[in-house]
């Protein structure tokens, strides 16, 4: 069994949740902060897919509201493609609307420095995002059949 490794996108920090080898729950993985080096991500995530065994990799896709894409787009898309390349993994972009709306519906109540906050409300939104595509990839995999 493997796993399935989701990605709330930022400018720097990501927040990242990791299914379970059967593929049906998503928890929160903690955050990344994207250094300078390239050469230092592309170790942190190269390790981590051997680590943790990841077949795949959702990387959320900010899309307006309307659906068009903007300027954000195109720096996931642009994650997404050095992120396929490095790891040798499949990386699907994900709509995320409203997803960190949710996460911060979540967190009502969370009592923490704004720091804290933010790195929590990355990893929900990790969370939302990668549930997303398990729910989605185990409905069609429903039809398939």
């Amino acid at each position: 069994m493997s796993r399935v490794l989701g990605i709330d996108y930022g400018d720097r920090h990501l927040g990242l949740a990791l299914s379970d080898p059967l593929q049906i729950t998503a928890q929160p993985f903690g955050h990344y902060t994207l250094k300078e080096d390239q050469a230092e991500n592309a170790e942190f995530f190269q390790r981590l897919v051997q680590e943790k065994q990841i077949e795949e990799i959702v990387v959320g896709f900010p899309l307006r509201m309307d659906g068009s894409e903007g300027s954000r787009a195109d720096l996931s898309r642009e994650f997404a493609s050095w992120l396929e390349k490095i790891t040798g993994k499949k990386v699907i972009l994900w709509d995320e609307r409203l997803t960190t709306r949710e996460a911060l519906k979540k967190m009502e109540g969370f009592k923490g420095s704004f720091k804290e906050k933010k790195h929590r409300e990355d990893q929900i939104a990790a969370v939302i995002i990668l549930e997303a595509y398990l729910e989605k990839k185990r409905y069609d995999a429903g039809f398939s059949q």
